[in-house]
């Protein structure tokens, strides 16, 4: 995965932003919309894409484009940094493949503890009975 490949094949339109900023708001086009286009991607290889389909399908639209805002900041600029940011976190996270957990054996000396203990607790058990005077 090249960062700087996939962040050309970006596409970013400034949209005006509500919440602070007063007059300014209504001038000032300062919220970010960040819109990346899976199906379309070079920078990523066939598997990858598959990989991101499967762990981001509830993120994707129909078209698998992934779609993200910001408008935190007054500033554009830094919007489209925070925006960047989320965006390669949330890549970085799609693409992450567990490790497959292995079932490990166990023991013959754990399951030999284990049934000499349940045989004491038994011989115990035994030793508080009534004797059987037949």
């Amino acid at each position: 995965m090249d960062i700087d490949k996939i962040i050309s094949e970006l596409t970013f339109k400034a949209v005006r932003s509500s919440g602070a900023g007063g007059q300014n708001v209504n001038k000032v086009s300062s919220k970010v919309v960040l819109s990346f286009y899976l199906s379309a991607s070079q920078s990523l290889s066939d598997e990858e894409k598959l990989l991101l389909e499967t762990n981001l399908a509830s993120r994707l639209t129909s078209e698998n484009i992934l779609i993200l805002n910001c408008d935190e900041d007054r500033s554009q600029i830094k919007n489209k940094d925070i925006v960047i940011k989320r965006f390669l976190e949330i890549i970085k996270k799609g693409l992450f493949v567990p490790k497959i957990r292995k079932a490990t054996k166990i023991p013959k000396s754990v399951i030999k503890k284990r049934i000499k203990d349940k045989k004491n607790v038994s011989e115990i058990k035994q030793s508080r009975r009534k004797p059987n005077l037949d």
